[in-house]
């Protein structure tokens, strides 16, 4: 599906329906491709208040709503093993009670995904709008 940033909010509709069965989603695609974007309006969508930025300096930020929902938003592109995302303990971030988990750049700990996974695939269509695949 083609989008742009005036209709972001349609992609954005539609994932937030798939967070009733799914807990992880893996963002993929070009540097630049939106991944980060789609996430902060995800985030704001769904009752995050404060500045969603991108985590890529320390792997993982972590937002939370009035109603009890934990968001971990990953940034994975400086990591170089599954074991040291788990030495970090951030693999028990990803299937916690009532919260998701948000994951670009996720390649080097796909094993660790073992269920409710949405792959979420960007890429550029043209300067102004980008290409969503959903799995």
């Amino acid at each position: 599906m083609k989008y742009s940033l005036k209709t972001l909010d349609h992609v954005v509709e539609i994932l937030s329906i798939k967070m009733d069965t799914c807990k992880v989603f893996t963002l993929t695609g070009p540097l630049g491709a939106g991944k980060t974007t789609l996430i902060k309006k995800l985030l704001k969508y769904r009752g995050v208040n404060e500045v969603v930025t991108s985590p890529t300096f320390t792997y993982v930020q972590q937002y939370a709503t009035g109603k009890g929902e934990l968001f971990n938003h990953f940034d994975l592109y400086r990591l170089t093993s599954t074991n040291e995302f788990q030495e970090m303990g951030f693999d028990e971030y990803l299937y916690q009670p009532n919260s998701w988990a948000f994951i670009e750049w996720p390649a080097i700990i796909m094993p660790l995904l073992t269920h409710d996974v949405c792959h979420i695939e960007l890429d550029y269509a043209a300067e102004h709008e980008r290409i969503v695949k959903m799995k």
